[in-house]
């Protein structure tokens, strides 16, 4: 016989029993009786739950019948604001047992259903279920193998569905045909402020699709498109992106095979960009001529929003380090970071160094 979860780990158990937190998992009879209807284990962890609006049960090993029993449970529950059911293995048709009770759920509003192999299937179910829920504003489903299929149903979800906020799609097997058909659906959302969408296969015509998708977009304040392969051809779509987008705060493209093309091409975007506040760049090909471009578009644009900047390790010449020493004189209370934890000096600490230091051999490491 199944488990409807693996042990009583510390993660959801407390002292009070399920018949006392009477709110809690929809009472301890109801879960009793899912249980003996899916034929499962009963998951003592879970009667002994504290009251209170997040369930959080990770890495409990529930599987598809044990997430059906929770499921049957939760689905009239008006206590559980929060459900985090990530690594489970719950598989396809305990994501589709999951999603049919957020159909008929009124109160939770975020979800998170990581590492649990959903697959295509998991994803039609889920996107079913978003076509009809009102109530979810965070939807966490990273670490899922979603691939080029899967894509094609979450699309059709995302470019409908005008309540979720945050969405994660990270760590899945996405590639440039996904990137097509998610961009579009991008353009059209109309409700969507975070996305994040690193560790997939996006290359040249995929991330540049995807990058379109953020041009047109209105919404969207964060975007994370970390670890994939946009190169200079996705670099080129997302300067464009930027050059007309008034929305955006926070963009991440760290390791994603920018060179000195692509980030010049990132910097006419910017040199005309108003609203971005966050740019983490690093890990990208793109030399001291590529830092010097992003640099000198901020030093053009007087109305620039950037606070904090993320500049690839790597080593500095006299003209990046003194480019940085303008631009960090004209906007003061920016941040000029390099390999994401080295703060610039200003001025007046750099020339001190300076004296000390052979030209030539000036690095970023020295600072």
């Amino acid at each position: 016989m199944a488990a409807a979860a693996g042990g009583s780990g510390s993660g959801a158990d407390g002292a009070s029993s399920g018949e006392e937190d009477a709110g809690g998992l929809a009472g301890e009879s109801r879960y009793q009786a899912a249980c003996r209807a899916c034929g499962v284990t009963l998951a003592r962890g879970l009667l002994r739950r504290r009251p209170g609006p997040a369930l959080s049960l990770r890495h409990r090993g529930l599987g598809p019948r044990g997430a059906k029993a929770l499921a049957l449970s939760l689905m009239v529950d008006t206590s559980v604001l929060t459900l985090d059911l990530s690594d489970n293995g719950l598989q396809g048709e305990g994501a589709a047992a999951v999603a049919e009770m957020l159909k008929e759920n009124c109160c939770i509003s975020a979800v998170d259903v990581s590492d649990n192999k959903l697959g295509v299937e998991g994803a039609k179910a889920f996107s079913a279920m978003l076509l009809e829920n009102t109530t979810l504003v965070s939807l966490q489903l990273s670490g899922n193998e979603f691939d080029d299929h899967a894509a094609k149903y979450l699309a059709d979800a995302i470019a409908a569905n005008s309540k979720v906020e945050t969405l994660d799609l990270s760590y899945n097997l996405f590639g440039d045909k996904a990137g097509e058909i998610l961009g579009m659906a991008i353009a059209e959302n109309v409700g969507l402020k975070e996305f994040k969408i690193s560790w997939n296969h996006f290359h040249s015509q995929g991330a540049a699709a995807l990058a379109r998708g953020l041009g047109a977009n209105v919404f969207l304040k964060v975007l994370d498109v970390s670890y994939n392969g946009f190169g200079n051809s996705g670099a080129a779509a997302l300067g464009e992106a930027l050059r007309v987008n008034t929305v955006l705060e926070e963009l991440s493209v760290r390791n994603n095979r920018i060179s000195v093309e692509g980030a010049l091409h990132m910097a006419a975007g910017l040199k005309e960009n108003k609203t971005l506040k966050k740019l983490n760049m690093t890990r990208n090909p793109m030399q001291s001529e590529g830092c010097c471009g992003v640099l000198k578009a901020l030093q053009a644009n007087s109305g620039t929003g950037v606070e904090i900047l993320d500049l690839p390790d790597i080593p500095v010449d006299k003209e990046l380090a003194e480019l940085c020493d303008a631009v960090k004189r004209l906007f003061p209370n920016l941040l000029l970071r390099h390999g994401g934890n080295m703060k610039l000096r200003r001025k007046s600490q750099l020339k001190a160094e300076l004296r000390t230091l052979p030209k030539a051999d000036f690095c970023y490491d020295q600072l």
